[in-house]
């Protein structure tokens, strides 16, 4: 039964006939009034009240069966009803927020909807139920958003993974999960949690970034874009280095964009977030254990599995753990050009991190012989950093040569010359390249993609600069 069914319903056993409901509009985006404390708790006992009239009233059952915009009209006009029937007297600013907020309840994530409305937020930081960060343009923000309490954030966790098909409670009280749009958020709640439930959701950019919006924000130049291309279609093996939120994904999506069409992809991935654009790619994903912990598939499995695939490429979201000596092995057996992430402070750290997951994988392996594979697996390790102006940046494209006294060899390609800081908080500094012609530049002429010499040749100091 609809609402207007149900209405009709209502007035015939009424003792006072009721006007019809006029037509709902789309409400507007209209800012809070200024706080005070008695009349926003007045406000809240309002929308307490009429949200759960509006729970009973409404059989939840016949609108999902609505079509989306027919289902947003019949709930918008149920709830301009019951606002209309309150006794608390409301001006029209307050009644179409509660409205708003309702809507955003019932059909959304109720507080983090105006949020998720933003392109330009890429994360939504929920540290306590009064505690709301985003992140914009590589930066945090403190917001004004605001959740009732901890039982209203745990209801909006509950309502999250229950839609991806996962449970949260005292048994299970961490949630990683991928939404429809791809979304990744992570949720963790009490005992676990000391000061209430806590949310992290990173955004799914639906526009994907290209190398040319690398050149224009300054994470590059077109020196740099033009060897990053030559790497991605002469088949060379990349790993990309760097810490949370640094653009290694960014980065992977672009560089896979350069791979021809002619070749068979396979993704591997913890969250799937590649937006790969050819036509022959086959995604995978991991799968979690189940609630009695069974059913779990790792990356590592995954990647064994690949392998029988017929991959001309495998390309891994990150490697975290024993899935490295696959991956490795990978690329040191035919499959050239395949390319993962890492989490590490420096490039050479990078390699560190690669060693310390060779060690804790339960594989025995000689340090040797370890630094071995290594070196014959990698042939590009490219550093990024996100710089205290939120500026994303290469700082460091290095090329491994070998191993010399036992030790894996480097030489960087292209550096980021840090010099300091403006008076706007900006990040002063610039690409250099380092003056070695990389090994690369041979094996990128064979594939057709010719790099002049000249782009590897350093600037000229400016006087009285080391």
């Amino acid at each position: 039964m609809s609402w207007l069914e149900y209405n009709k319903k209502l007035n015939k056993t009424s003792k006072q006939p009721k006007p019809a409901p006029k037509e709902p509009q789309p409400l507007a985006v209209v800012p809070p009034p200024p706080k005070d404390d008695g009349r926003e708790t007045r406000l809240y006992e309002v929308k307490r009240r009429v949200h759960h009239c509006l729970l009973e009233r409404l059989d939840l059952s016949q609108l999902e069966e609505l079509d989306e915009k027919l289902r947003a009209k019949e709930i918008r006009q149920a709830i301009s009803m019951l606002l209309e029937e309150e006794k608390e007297p409301l001006n029209m600013r307050e009644m179409s927020r509660l409205a708003r907020e309702m809507e955003f309840e019932i059909l959304g994530l109720g507080p983090l909807e105006p949020l998720l409305m933003d392109p330009a937020i890429s994360d939504i930081l929920v540290n306590r139920f009064n505690q709301v960060y985003i992140e914009r343009k590589g930066r945090l923000e403190m917001t004004e958003v605001r959740f009732q309490d901890n039982e209203h954030l745990l209801k909006i966790i509950n309502k999250i993974v229950s839609n991806v098909g996962r449970r949260i409670d005292e048994s299970v009280p961490m949630v990683d999960a991928r939404l429809p749009d791809c979304s990744r958020v992570n949720a963790i709640i009490s005992p676990l949690a000391i000061d209430g439930p806590m949310l992290s959701l990173r955004r799914f950019s639906v526009q994907r970034p290209t190398l040319e919006d690398l050149i224009e924000k300054g994470s590059i130049t077109a020196e740099i874009g033009e060897t990053l291309k030559a790497l991605a279609v002469a088949k060379v093996n990349v790993l990309i280095s760097g810490g949370t939120g640094a653009g290694k994904t960014t980065l992977l999506n672009i560089l896979s964009g350069f791979i021809p069409a002619t070749e068979r992809i396979i993704t591997i991935e913890d969250s799937a977030e590649l937006q790969l654009q050819q036509e022959h790619v086959c995604r995978l994903e991991t799968r979690p254990a189940n609630i009695e912990g069974k059913g779990e598939v790792t990356q590592r499995e995954l990647v064994k599995n690949c392998l029988r695939m017929r991959p001309d490429r495998v390309i891994v979201g990150e490697v975290r753990g024993a899935e490295v000596i696959d991956m490795l092995q990978a690329m040191n057996t035919g499959h050239e050009g395949s390319m993962t992430t890492v989490h590490a402070n420096t490039s050479r750290d990078a390699l560190l991190r690669l060693e310390t997951m060779i060690s804790l994988s339960g594989v025995t392996i000689q340090e040797k012989a370890m630094r071995q594979m290594i070196s014959s697996s990698l042939d590009v390790v490219i550093q990024l950093v996100r710089h205290s102006d939120g500026v994303r940046r290469m700082v460091a494209l290095a090329e491994i040569t070998g191993m010399e006294s036992g030790v894996i060899s480097m030489q960087d390609i292209f550096v980021y010359e840090r010099h300091g800081i403006d008076e706007q908080g900006g990040v002063l500094g610039r690409f250099v390249p380092t003056g070695v012609r990389p090994r690369l530049v041979d094996r990128a002429r064979l594939f057709g993609v010719p790099l002049p010499d000249g782009i590897f040749t350093p600037p000229a100091r400016p006087v009285g600069r080391p």
